[in-house]
């Protein structure tokens, strides 16, 4: 798929252009616009979710689960951006909006709500663990970890016949899907998902957030380190549900161990991701993973009998 003098045959600019990148909603656009100027709060924030009766649904479902756990029901979108922040209520329009937007392409063993559930997981790891490094506000993390894949659907639908081979390949998580992905195309997923946020018009760091989430190590030796870049770096090698073993366990808890030798153990993090995961899958219609995180890092750090 690479021609012999090592430039890849596929350009990934006519790669999204070829697959038609899909619009975002006008009520997320405008959402992205508003938080551009920091003197806008919820009186303008409401106005474009109010103007979407589904998204004016979905956020209030969402402020109202039992993620936040408000005594009193929240019966109005101003009151909810109140509640829980701009930046909350803006990712979380963003996330929907890209969720509905996906295709679900027939792909070997791909499969969207699969993406979507280890989506949720990497999400909520990379917030608890940016708070974990430090970071007041971690909810760039958190959506960043939640699209970081979203490119996956599009390129499995443009490229079915190679990308089913390249599912298959990385053996149930052995090998990532990126390091095939170098191979054949000359870039990965995390390339052509930040540059569908660039097509967006998402802020630049939000960009170079979901562009450097293949790249763990090289972040690791930067002085200093970005906890917003390591967070969403590390959620990316948690396991994916589909997967019957997570290959890159013990390697996931040396890192976790290193960044965070006072926070929480490895098991005591997964088990807050998994209750996390349990109070927010509902609000996007989600099923819980056959498997749990702390199942999976249970059965690897199990001793060998």
């Amino acid at each position: 798929m690479t021609q012999a003098n090592g430039v890849s045959k596929f350009d990934l600019d006519k790669v999204l252009a070829t697959a038609q990148l899909p619009a975002l909603p006008q009520s997320a656009i405008s959402l992205l616009e508003l938080s551009q100027n920091p003197k806008n709060g919820p009186d303008e924030f409401a106005v474009p979710i109010e103007a979407d009766p589904g998204l004016t649904g979905q956020v209030l479902k969402f402020v109202n689960s039992s993620y936040f756990g408000f005594a009193r029901e929240i019966s109005n979108v101003k009151h909810a951006i109140t509640m829980v922040g701009i930046r909350t209520i803006k990712n979380f329009a963003l996330w929907s909006a890209v969720f509905s937007l996906m295709p679900n392409p027939k792909c070997g063993p791909f499969d969207l709500k699969s993406l979507w559930q280890d989506s949720l997981r990497r999400g909520l790891f990379a917030r608890n663990m940016a708070k974990l490094l430090g970071l007041k506000d971690a909810e760039e993390p958190f959506a960043a970890a939640l699209l970081q894949d979203m490119a996956v659907p599009l390129l499995a639908k443009e490229f079915s016949n190679v990308y089913e081979k390249l599912l298959t390949k990385r053996d149930g998580g052995r090998i990532r899907l990126s390091d095939f992905e170098l191979q054949v195309f000359g870039w990965t997923h995390a390339e052509a998902a930040a540059r569908m946020a660039q097509q967006w018009n998402l802020p630049a760091d939000f960009v170079q957030l979901v562009a450097c989430h293949t790249h763990l190590s090289e972040l690791l030796q930067e002085k200093p380190r970005d906890p917003s870049r390591v967070s969403v770096a590390l959620s990316s090698m948690l396991p994916a549900g589909a997967d019957a073993t997570w290959y890159e366990c013990a390697e996931f808890d040396d890192y976790y161990r290193a960044l965070a030798p006072n926070g929480p153990s490895t098991l005591e993090m997964l088990a807050q991701v998994d209750n996390d995961f349990t109070e927010f899958a509902p609000v996007l219609k989600l099923a819980k993973p056959a498997k749990s995180l702390v199942e999976s890092f249970q059965e690897m750090a199990a001793p060998v009998a």
